[in-house]
């Protein structure tokens, strides 16, 4: 345990969003969408320039930010892979140091241990439950398909006004850590950790009239040249084709589904706002350490993509901002390359509390500090074998990025060619680089480092397997349908939205 103890140890409240882009942030350049909350937490804190995600789709990702490794680590390489529940988290770490760990909404635990070390969980999720058992409640969705939820084109074609289930979902969690917070106000002393899991601004595309007509008119709708798709990389083609977006969406399409995507980031915010509203008003905001990050990004719309799973920056990309006054310099901003699967030792460090094995990430605390921790490698890592979400529409081949220096590399098992671009030259990733001889040390450099210590036969193999016996655990859980203590029913009357 290192030196710092009692009243030193900071509170640690983390913000977790799903699939939301830094590109829809103000404090990230964006011009147009209206984050002020967000925005004020970097002004008062860090905002990470170059934060990425462990995997850029939602439990592999999830996972790998709960335990400081990898996907690979975990042996969690897609959203049907079961975290095993004796390999300790952050969670375990800091609740042995005196702090009590909560996690209020949305983690996306797979399999029947919906904990993984938090002490208590004041409010579940929809689908914490047994694999295989039903949720609870109403349906999730009753006017648009499950599909809308997913990497599939009917996702972006029905979108439009209104709210979902999910916006239920985040004013629950709101409300529930809001009423957290006045409680941990008047306690004496015990240092929390607590995590608050929300939904938005994931697919559906759907935001409220007065937020939708806002951005209907004022949003770019992106359109590739047909020679910017042709030189896009194999991978990037296939994974279209396996979404059903390989042939274009039209103008309207995109526009309407941008619009609520900003919508959507806007309406996030304003919950944001709340919590931090409520920080102030109890006086904790002092004391507690406030990290607001993602699971991984969005395309929308951007190279003619959608959704996750690329390494595109848009998707494997991420928001990281941290707040802690006295100790985080209010307004700074920090280019060091890192990850999400580095938070899991920042806290631990932060709390004093003691080291995990076997991580891949590296602590932040001496650069949220404003000082420079020289011992830093310049390079993370992104790693997927990964599922559209849709029955029927299979997997991507398991694919690694690498990330050093300017440069990023990615590649596909059933590609020989590694894309290759150098994101100081060109930011846009319009150039792939991969082919081209004259970059050939670059490659094998970072084929070298991409290769170490994965396989994406042996990730092939493993992860096909896990599926298999996941089929009998599932059609268990439908069978039995045992009731979860953590799987929180779906509201009545949760869906009013109109297509556009």
């Amino acid at each position: 345990m290192s030196e710092r103890a009692g009243a030193e140890r900071p509170n640690i409240l983390v913000l977790m969003s799903d699939q939301h882009s830094k590109r829809q942030l103000g404090s990230y350049g964006d011009s147009l969408v209206r984050t002020p909350n967000l925005d004020r937490l970097a002004s008062d804190g860090v905002l990470f320039e170059n934060a990425y995600c462990p995997s850029p789709v939602c439990v592999p990702s999830r996972m790998s930010f709960m335990t400081g490794r990898t996907p690979t680590g975990n042996k969690v390489w897609t959203n049907q892979n079961v975290l095993h529940s004796g390999i300790p988290t952050w969670a375990h770490s800091l609740g042995i140091a005196g702090y009590e760990t909560a996690l209020i909404g949305r983690m996306h635990f797979v399999g029947s241990d919906q904990r993984h070390g938090f002490e208590k969980r004041p409010l579940g999720e929809y689908m914490a439950t047994h694999p295989g058992a039903p949720m609870l409640g109403e349906p999730m969705f009753r006017d648009i398909p499950q599909d809308t939820t997913s990497q599939h084109r009917v996702s972006v074609e029905m979108a439009g006004v209104g709210l979902t289930s999910y916006n239920a979902f985040d004013d629950m969690v709101t409300d529930s850590l809001v009423e957290y917070l006045d409680e941990k106000s008047g306690g004496e002393g015990q240092p929390f950790a607590a995590v608050a899991g929300f939904m938005m601004p994931h697919c559906p595309f759907f935001a409220p009239e007065e937020l939708f007509d806002y951005y209907f008119d004022k949003v770019d709708v992106p359109m590739p040249t047909a020679e910017e798709l042709e030189a896009q990389p194999q991978a990037v083609k296939d994974m279209k084709k396996l979404r059903h977006i390989d042939e274009p969406l039209t103008p309207h399409q995109i526009r309407v589904a941008r619009a609520a995507y900003y919508g959507m980031c806007e309406l996030f915010d304003a919950s944001v706002g709340k919590i931090l509203d409520k920080l102030d008003e109890t006086g904790l905001a002092q004391d507690t350490l406030v990290v607001y990050t993602t699971d991984h990004g969005e395309a929308a719309g951007e190279h003619g993509m959608w959704w996750k799973s690329s390494y595109y920056e848009e998707s494997v990309g991420v928001p990281m901002i941290a707040r802690l006054p006295g100790v985080v310099p209010g307004g700074s901003r920090n280019s060091v390359i890192c990850n999400t699967f580095d938070l899991a030792p920042t806290f631990i460090e932060a709390a004093g509390a003691g080291a995990l094995p076997g991580i891949a990430g590296r602590s932040l605390w001496t650069e949220l500090q404003g000082r420079s921790d020289g011992t830093r490698p310049d390079e993370t890592f992104s790693e997927l074998h990964g599922m559209t979400g849709v029955p029927g529409l299979g997997t991507d081949p398991p694919s690694r990025m690498v990330r050093q220096g300017p440069w990023k590399l990615y590649y596909y098992r059933e590609h020989n060619a590694p894309a290759l671009y150098n994101l100081d030259d060109d930011p846009e990733e319009l150039h792939d680089r991969g082919a081209d001889p004259a970059y050939a040390d670059v490659r094998e450099r970072l084929m070298a480092r991409l290769l170490d210590g994965w396989d994406p036969d042996d990730v092939y193999e493993q992860s096909t397997a896990m599926l298999e016996e996941m089929d009998i655990i599932k059609e268990w859980g439908a069978t039995v349908q045992p009731a979860h203590e953590d799987t929180l029913p779906v509201p009545p009357d949760a869906e009013h939205i109109e297509l556009r």
